[in-house]
């Protein structure tokens, strides 16, 4: 591999217990994502600060679906922070998604930082058909429909300046042919061909997601709660590294760097 491509979710109660995590796995992985659990709990600020001192990059796991004005500020202030990514929902539509674009300029000129790449949501990796009509929000029969309904989101989010977006890993292929090289894909809802699904709906496993055109994994449970027969995160997250390219992961300590960053 050219780059690590694994985000670990650092999904902890408590910033202790995010930072003991990132200390372990700093070495194995290529980024932290931090999510609404973590970030409501610590605060933004400190969570971001508190990880920055492992020289990996930070995606912001925000989520932001609201109102332009009101996305645009909470982009602004996460900008600030100097994080590397951060996330809305496409459902917000065009406007919103130009609005929070615009935001992080705005915000990382301000604090002197680098912009982070805004990344659009398309559907969850938890939503399956049957959970979209039951909503009734979007007339969606059956995969195929619902394939066309993401890629038309990520059409939406590039025009509007996104750099990319967060989808299923079904979706990964039809997303880059309409949308080409430079448009960045991450991808959750990966699962390693030793775990389940959880309450994921839509998977795929590192390997194929990345031959699939992914660019980067967001992995959580598989490394930061393995199975006793895994042993360690650091255990798990070399075990998936080694699914990705079939080379044999060195022992626990004996990795150089700090992860592949981006």
């Amino acid at each position: 591999m050219k780059k690590n491509p694994i985000f670990v979710a650092l999904d902890r109660p408590d910033l202790d217990a995010a930072l003991q995590l990132a200390q372990e796995l700093a070495p194995h992985v290529g980024g932290f994502k931090v999510g609404l659990e973590l970030l409501n709990t610590a605060g933004a600020p400190h969570v971001v600060a508190a990880l920055r001192d492992y020289g990996l990059p930070i995606f912001f796991d925000g989520k932001f679906h609201d109102i332009p004005n009101t996305v645009a500020g909470a982009v602004r202030a996460v900008a600030r922070l100097g994080v590397t990514w951060c996330n809305v929902h496409a459902a917000g539509g065009s406007a919103m998604m130009r609005a929070a674009v615009a935001a992080a300029h705005e915000g990382a000129e301000a604090a002197g930082v680098v912009p982070p790449a805004v990344l659009a949501v398309t559907v969850l990796t938890s939503l399956t058909v049957t959970d979209l009509q039951q909503l009734g929000v979007w007339q969606i029969p059956n995969d195929a429909a619902l394939q066309t309904a993401v890629v038309t989101l990520a059409e939406r989010a590039q025009a509007a300046g996104c750099a990319g977006v967060v989808a299923s890993p079904q979706e990964i292929a039809t997303i880059r042919a309409a949308c080409g090289r430079e448009f960045l894909i991450v991808t959750p809802g990966v699962r390693p061909t030793w775990t389940g699904s959880q309450d994921q709906a839509r998977i795929m496993t590192p390997h194929d997601a990345l031959a699939a055109g992914a660019d980067y994994l967001v992995i959580g449970r598989p490394i930061t709660n393995p199975s006793p027969d895994v042993g360690t995160p650091a255990a798990a997250a070399q075990r998936i590294l080694q699914e990705i390219d079939g080379t044999p992961p060195l022992p626990v300590g004996e990795r150089g760097g700090r992860g592949g960053g981006l």
